[in-house]
């Protein structure tokens, strides 16, 4: 089986978490500077198979998308032209960064090493991945008759 990836896209870095080979955990990989993204995903997927991309997308209280994927959908865009042969995924991110900040709090992260944002925004994509693979799951057992 092939890896899934997810990215938490920001402004000026992006978070980076995988799955396993299995798809069983997903871990926090990296925070990259955005500008160097399109360079970190295909040096990593010359070395990995994936075939799944998560993207976490912002969205409202309202459930309509927010502001900032006025910078998201054009690197979408490009992620579809650069890599054809994977599939894209769009996943709600709201709370992401305030759920990883709470559980750097309550794993005993020393202070300064929370205000490291880089560090919550791989955790955000962990978060990403890990609700992505929950719901595959659901999906997969709800479409599978148990007697």
């Amino acid at each position: 089986m092939s890896r899934i990836i997810a990215i938490d896209y920001g402004r000026k870095k992006a978070g980076i978490a995988v799955t396993d080979p299995l798809r069983i955990i997903a871990t926090p990989l990296e925070t990259i500077p955005v500008a160097e993204l399109e360079k970190f995903l295909t040096n990593y997927f010359s070395k990995e198979e994936v075939n799944i991309i998560v993207m976490g997308y912002p969205k409202q209280m309202n459930n309509k998308p927010s502001e900032a994927v006025k910078y998201i959908d054009p690197f979408i865009k490009r992620l579809k032209k650069l890599y054809p042969d994977k599939k894209i995924y769009l996943a709600d991110e709201r709370f992401t960064s305030v759920i990883g900040q709470k559980t750097l709090l309550e794993g005993g992260v020393k202070k300064k090493k929370r205000m490291d944002k880089s560090l919550v925004d791989k955790i955000s994509a962990s978060l990403i991945l890990q609700s992505f693979m929950e719901r595959m799951n659901l999906i997969i057992n709800e479409n599978t008759d148990i007697q």
